[in-house]
């Protein structure tokens, strides 16, 4: 299923691939698209899964070192430690996630601009009064999903 924001992070990834000399393959194509599709960021499994094997998982784990040294991915490790990656906040916007502690799901959340506003200024006021000058934050809310809550 093609969607808004797939369509302008294809384009975007293009562009940022062909400006540093590299191609924009197949492979690449499907594994932006489904991160630009998934709510939140996948393990390598989760992207396999979404993929419908269409990517033998050895191109798989190619790709992803390719568009994460390519600066397309980010690669963030849940509370327990296993590897998620999700589109690179450039293409995305500036978001925070949910953890599930209990089914590991990790979802995207966006704070209204009031509130992020509270939030860049109390990192600030912590990074200031550590000597260190915050360039950017991220927040992971970890607890319990209403699935997990109804089980």
């Amino acid at each position: 299923m093609k969607t808004a924001q797939a369509d302008r992070a294809e384009q975007a990834v293009a562009e940022l691939l062909a400006d540093e000399g590299l191609r924009f393959t197949p492979a690449r194509r499907l594994v932006v698209r489904a991160l630009a599709d998934a709510p939140g960021p996948l393990t390598t499994g989760d992207l396999h899964t979404a993929l419908r094997s269409r990517l033998p998982l050895s191109s798989l784990y190619r790709t992803l070192t390719v568009l994460a040294a390519a600066r397309v991915l980010a690669r963030e490790h849940d509370g327990g430690g296993v590897a998620r990656y999700e589109l690179a906040e450039w293409l995305t916007g500036h978001h925070h996630h949910l953890v599930c502690l209990v089914c590991g799901e990790v979802r995207d959340v966006s704070i209204d601009p009031q509130t992020e506003g509270t939030i860049a200024a109390l990192v600030e006021r912590i990074a200031g009064g550590a000597g260190f000058e915050a360039t950017g934050h991220r927040i992971d809310i970890e607890g319990k999903c209403a699935a997990c809550r109804r089980r």
